[in-house]
């Protein structure tokens, strides 16, 4: 898409710090990085969100993602990564060009908060399997 500032990315039209490239993907540094090394993982193809995008692809993506955490890791002494990927506005999409964060890790650094555990019942967790179940 001509618009798309992460297809022009993928492309290679816009400059960005490339750190792998395959026929598939592009993977580039994050200008508003989490922690140092943060990584975006770009689809050279558009798709707005994991839905969109063929399976096989998004295999090839969740790979991809777990070789760069690794080399983070490997190269800057960190303690694990996150791959986050949001679909939707309420997800915290904000570019809608699939991509998957890498964010590497040190225990305790407080780079991300995730959620807050909830709560639930067996009778609400019965439900809640039925109705996913039925909509697959």
């Amino acid at each position: 898409m001509k618009n798309c500032i992460f297809c022009r990315i993928a492309a290679g039209e816009i400059p960005s710090a490339t750190v792998y490239e395959d026929e598939k993907v592009r993977v580039i540094l994050d200008l508003g990085p989490a922690a140092r090394g943060h990584a975006l993982v770009l689809p050279k193809r558009h798709y707005k969100d994991a839905v969109t995008m063929p399976k096989t692809l998004l295999g090839h993506v969740m790979k991809i993602g777990a070789k760069i955490g690794a080399a983070q890791m490997k190269a800057f002494g960190y303690d694990g990564f996150n791959l986050i990927q949001n679909n939707g506005e309420a997800a915290g999409q904000s570019v809608f060009h699939f991509h998957l964060h890498v964010i590497p890790r040190k225990t305790g650094d407080g780079v991300l908060g995730l959620w807050q555990p909830g709560s639930t019942t067996p009778e609400e967790m019965q439900e809640t399997k039925e109705r996913i179940a039925a909509a697959l």
